[in-house]
């Protein structure tokens, strides 16, 4: 179904783009091709002594504004297009940032859960040794997505090391502190999208306490839920990949966690009720915020959203045409290459201390990255006032600008 082609959607985001901007055609086309896309099969020998291959993946899509940056997912679904997809989407995520990096992304075609530690570790290096020619601190930078974790990263620096004899670790970002990670890194994706809320608070017509509502319970999903918590806001849904639970009171979050921990899923949690993932995207509420996958608010169900603003934590949850609609609705959408931009400025504030060999403590981490998102924040706003289009166009042509100017 072309429909789940994530890079279809992309570059209809691009196309649109176009016209509105006028930008020439030139510039387009270059950008409607990565500079280079790379499949390769990794040989991992598994525990009981057979030989598995695996499908792995690099998309290097534009290095113009710096080495190519971008995370590596590890998913049963994960394929070409979607990494291409990404690529792009990394590519004008650090220009909308105003970071010195260009964009890319990987992956590896795999349920993670299915592997023991072991295979798992033999598959990471196994991708590194598979890229190592193009990786590198000033090259191509990679980092921690779906389902892949600071440990991880640790063993892919590690190999890298190893084959290059690199000693600053900046290739790989993500990794543990302990291990030439930054502080702050875990939960910069969600901090960096509360930092752009609060900058676009007023302007979304937003109150001081807001009824919230996480599609996703991972790294983004909680750390969202518990900063916007400890904010005062009113947390009256999540959901995870198996359920969601509501309470129009407010959930306990730190109780959530520690239920989820324990149970493997948020379903069940006690005084709160059951619900589907579907039902929770149409919940009412002041803000929504989508952080799991791709694709989760499409036409088939934009007609029932209800929230009075959406703040897209996730990759692009929102289909381009599922887009339009919520436009003509007059529901605001803070679009993800802002909104989980912080994931991004934090892994390159990681490698900037890698290779001056310093490292930060959080609040240094933090103070950095409140005014670069609040900056960011602020000039799509009024690109998208002086252009009458959506916020996510503002932050496209924002991108663009800055690329084109570079180029």
């Amino acid at each position: 179904m072309s429909m789940q082609n994530p890079f279809i959607n992309a570059m209809a985001q691009l196309d649109k783009v176009a016209k509105i901007n006028n930008l020439d055609k030139e510039f387009v086309s270059k950008l409607r091709q990565p500079d280079r896309e790379i499949i390769v099969s990794i040989p991992v020998r598994m525990d009981d002594g057979s030989l598995r291959i695996f499908e792995g993946y690099r998309v290097e899509y534009n290095n113009t504004l710096g080495p190519y940056k971008g995370g590596i997912r590890y998913h049963p679904n994960t394929e070409i297009n979607e990494v291409k997809a990404l690529s792009f989407w990394m590519t004008l995520k650090c220009a909308v940032i105003g970071i010195p990096m260009g964009g890319g992304k990987g992956g590896i075609t795999v349920d993670p859960k299915l592997l023991s530690s072991t295979e798992l570790e033999s598959l990471s290096r196994g991708w590194v040794r598979k890229f190592s020619d193009i990786l590198g601190p000033y090259k191509d930078v990679p980092a921690p997505d779906v389902n892949t974790t600071a440990e991880i990263m640790a063993w892919m620096a590690d190999e890298y090391g190893k084959i290059t004899s690199d000693k600053t670790g900046a290739v790989i970002t993500g990794k543990p502190v302990g291990k030439g990670g930054s502080l702050g890194r875990d939960t910069a994706t969600a901090q960096g999208g509360f930092y752009a809320f609060e900058a676009l608070k007023k302007d979304l017509k937003l109150g001081e306490k807001c009824k919230i509502v996480v599609q996703g319970f991972g790294n983004a999903g909680a750390n969202a839920a518990l900063i916007w918590g400890k904010a005062g806001h009113t947390i009256i849904a999540v959901s995870d990949s198996k359920g969601g639970v509501f309470d129009p009171k407010g959930l306990d979050i730190l109780k959530l966690l520690a239920f989820k921990e324990k149970t493997g899923s948020v379903s069940g949690f006690s005084g709160s009720k059951d619900i589907t993932n579907e039902e929770l995207l149409e919940l009412d509420c002041d803000l929504l915020i989508p952080a799991a996958l791709e694709n989760t608010i499409t036409p088939d169900n934009v007609d029932n959203i209800k929230a009075k603003v959406i703040l897209e934590l996730a990759n692009g949850p929102i289909t381009s045409s599922a887009d339009e609609v919520l436009f003509k609705k007059g529901i605001p959408v803070v679009p993800d290459i802002l909104a989980n931009s912080g994931g991004v400025a934090v892994s390159y504030f990681e490698w900037v201390q890698n290779l001056k060999g310093e490292h930060w403590t959080e609040k240094e981490v933090f103070d950095k990255l409140r005014p670069m998102m609040e900056l960011s924040a602020s000039e799509i706003l009024n690109k998208s006032k002086k252009l009458k289009t959506d916020l996510r166009m503002g932050a496209f042509i924002l991108a663009l600008d800055r690329i084109k100017a570079k180029m």
